[in-house]
C-alpha cells in the first residue's frame, strides 16, 4: 500500500488529466457541433444514443439530461440494438452513437444498419480516422490525448470528454429552446425543485380545515375554532361574510398578558386587521418566502376579496421547502 502522500499525488494527477481533456473540448466546438444543434431543434423525430461498455453508460446519462431540458431521447444500447432493439428508431429520429475508437464490433454491425434507415447519424468519437467516423453524417470530436489511468487503458478521460460534449449539447438545445425554468418544473415535479416552481397555494391549503369566527363571537368560541381546525390561527368574519381580521395563538396569548377580565372579550377586540393574504394561484414558494420575511407561520388565502381558508407553514415543511 502506497502512503498518503502518493495516493495524493495520484488523485490530484488523475483531476489534472482529466480537466485538461475538458478544457481542450473547446476546440471542437465549431460549425459542426452548432449544425448538430441545429438539426436535432429542427427534428420532428426524437434523439436516439447508442454506444457500447463505458459509452454506454455516458450515453445513458446525456439521454437523461436531453429529456429532463425538454428533448425527448432514448437510450439504446448498442449491443441490444442489434439484436432486436433497433426497432427503437422512427424515421424522424437523429441517431448519436458514442465511441472512444469508433471501431468496436458493435458499433461496425450497427451503423451500415442505422444508415440504411435513413436516419442522420452524428459520431461522438475521439478517433476521427475510424469506421464510425468515416460513416457518420456529422463528426464532433471527443478527441484525448491519453486516459487518466497510468497505463492508459480505463476509459477515464475519455468518457468524460463524452460525458462534458454531451452536456455541451443539451444545454445549447435547451437555450436554442428558450427553455425556463418554469418548463424544467413541468419535467421535475417530484423534485424539491419541481414542486418549488410548480406547486401553487391552491394546491396545499385545501388540504387544511378553514377556521372562521364572527366577529362578535366569544373568546371560549374562538380558542374552540382554533384548537378544532389546529392551524394555529382563525380568520374573522364581519356580518357580510367578508374578512375582518386574524386571531392567531400570539393574539391569544399576547391578549392574556395584557387583559384581566376575559369575559367581555370577543373576536373583534383581539383580531389583527388586513391580515397578510395570498391568492390560491400564487406559487406555495412565494407563499413560504412571505411568510418567512414576515415572521409569521400562516397566511390567509383569499380570491376577489373572499376568504378561502388558511395555508400553514407546517404544508411547506411537509412538501420539502426547506
Amino acid at each position: 500500500m502506497k502512503n498518503f502522500q502518493q495516493i495524493i499525488k495520484t488523485g490530484l494527477e488523475v483531476i489534472r488529466k482529466e480537466s485538461e481533456s475538458v478544457s481542450n473540448l473547446t476546440n471542437f466546438i465549431d460549425e459542426t457541433f452548432a449544425e448538430c444543434v441545429k438539426l436535432i431543434h429542427e427534428s420532428k423525430g426524437r434523439v436516439i444514443i447508442t454506444g457500447i461498455g463505458k459509452s454506454a453508460i455516458i450515453a445513458e446519462k446525456i439521454t437523461a439530461t436531453l429529456n429532463s431540458t425538454g428533448t425527448p431521447s432514448v437510450f439504446m444500447h448498442a449491443a441490444d440494438a442489434i439484436h432486436g432493439d433497433l426497432g427503437i428508431i422512427r424515421p424522424d429520429d437523429v441517431v448519436i452513437c458514442l465511441s472512444k475508437s469508433g471501431n468496436t464490433p458493435e458499433i461496425k454491425v450497427l451503423v451500415p444498419y442505422i444508415k440504411s434507415f435513413g436516419n442522420s447519424l452524428i459520431a461522438f468519437v475521439s478517433n476521427t480516422d475510424s469506421y464510425l467516423a468515416k460513416q457518420a453524417d456529422y463528426v464532433i470530436k471527443t478527441t484525448v490525448e491519453s486516459e487518466a489511468c497510468p497505463n492508459n487503458l480505463v476509459p477515464t478521460s475519455s468518457t468524460t470528454a463524452q460525458l462534458v460534449m454531451g452536456d455541451a449539447l443539451a444545454v445549447s438545445l435547451l437555450d436554442a429552446r428558450n427553455f425556463s425554468d418554469r418548463d424544467f418544473a413541468k419535467y421535475h415535479p417530484g423534485g424539491s425543485l419541481g414542486k418549488r416552481l410548480y406547486l401553487r397555494v391552491d394546491d396545499l391549503y385545501g388540504m387544511n380545515e378553514i377556521p372562521k369566527v364572527n366577529v362578535d363571537a366569544k373568546l371560549k368560541d374562538v380558542i374552540i375554532e382554533i384548537s378544532e381546525k389546529r392551524l394555529g390561527a382563525t380568520a374573522v368574519l364581519n356580518e357580510n361574510n367578508q374578512l375582518a381580521g386574524i386571531i392567531t395563538d400570539g393574539d391569544l396569548r399576547r391578549m392574556l398578558v395584557k387583559t384581566n377580565s376575559l369575559e367581555d372579550i370577543v373576536a373583534k377586540d383581539i383580531m389583527s386587521v388586513n391580515p397578510i393574504k395570498i391568492s390560491p394561484e400564487a406559487f406555495a414558494i412565494d407563499a413560504f418566502e412571505l411568510m418567512r420575511s414576515h415572521n409569521i407561520t400562516s397566511l390567509v388565502v383569499c380570491k376577489s376579496g373572499n376568504y378561502l381558508g388558511i395555508i400553514h407553514i407546517h404544508d411547506m415543511l411537509k412538501e420539502g421547502f426547506v
